[in-house]
């Protein structure tokens, strides 16, 4: 007699409605989160879905592993574009081989750091490229990894922020990237000015809107800290996706924000309210605080969602 044993390993997991499972699943292979090799667990009406990191709403949950799959190194999806935090071509063969949409496998040496917000990559294998195309809730965006910043994990944060402007919006992104904050708002707004101050990311967000044939966003290369000197506009709602340095711009967004609009903060904190005092001194509300994601060890990606008054 043959006895199957199933092998059962703790990892993070996201709790879903069933209706909702498979639109969140692909949701989270699309950002690389979705840990494929564990069975999802089924409790109820609810599905748990296995992802590799830590994020909002996860909590640790007993996974059966799929029988016969290899588990592969901890890897992000980008596009066509595997990144790997160690430098491992035979995991990165493994990697590519595993995923026929994948076209490139690279390395990502260092954090994103300097004033373009950029990273250094080395390609482990498949096409010498960091340039690929990311889909993300109907919309497509060109992104150059090495060139300027983006992230997927933030696709569900630009829904949660579309679902809350209003019709005839003015918007200000004032750390726009490749466009994705700007080019998803503008299915609603009624203007988007989307700044940076990378040329590459400017250009890349330039070929995004024509891409989507956007019409109501203008990209802006400039400095953040002179846009009230520049812009002529105060504005409804304003996006600062500058989690590392994103401080130095408050008073600014306060500037160019109108009484009564709303200011998404995101910032690198290490204690709950580390930003309030600072936000009440400009003269705004804290409506929520909430983690975006895990970062690093006692330190995680908050954003603050602000009323100016």
């Amino acid at each position: 007699m043959i006895y199957v044993v199933e092998m059962t390993v703790e990892q993070w997991g996201v709790r879903v409605p069933a209706r909702q499972g498979e639109v969140v699943r692909q949701a989270l292979i699309r950002e690389g989160a979705l840990d494929a090799s564990l069975r999802v667990l089924r409790e109820g009406s609810d599905l748990i879905l296995p992802v590799l990191t830590k994020r909002e709403g996860a909590a640790r949950y007993g996974f059966e592993v799929h029988p016969g799959r290899e588990q592969l190194p901890r890897h992000e999806l980008v596009g066509g574009i595997a990144i790997m935090q160690e430098d491992d071509p035979s995991g990165a063969e493994k990697i590519l081989t595993s995923r026929p949409s994948l076209h490139t496998v690279v390395c990502a040496k260092g954090e994103v750091s300097g004033e373009y917000r950029t990273r250094e990559f080395s390609v482990l294998c498949g096409e010498p490229t960091t340039r690929t195309e990311v889909t993300e809730h109907g919309h497509r965006f060109i992104v150059d990894l090495a060139g300027a910043y983006f992230s997927a994990r933030l696709s569900t944060e630009r829904q949660r922020i579309l679902d809350q402007v209003g019709e005839g919006e003015f918007i200000l992104d004032m750390f726009a990237g490749v466009g994705p904050f700007a080019i998803i708002l503008a299915d609603r707004a009624a203007f988007i000015v989307a700044v940076d101050l990378n040329p590459c990311a400017v250009a890349l967000m330039q070929e995004n809107i024509t891409k989507n044939r956007i019409r109501n966003v203008l990209p802006v290369l400039a400095d953040a800290r002179r846009l009230a000197d520049i812009l002529p506009w105060k504005f409804d709602r304003i996006v600062m996706n500058l989690p590392l340095a994103g401080t130095e711009f408050l008073s600014e967004a306060f500037r160019l924000c109108r009484p009564g609009g709303t200011i998404h903060f995101y910032s690198l904190v290490s204690a709950t309210g580390e930003h309030t005092a600072r936000i009440q001194e400009l003269g705004g509300i804290v409506l929520a605080e909430r983690e975006v994601r895990s970062y690093s060890p006692g330190q995680w990606h908050a954003v603050y969602d602000i009323r100016v008054c």
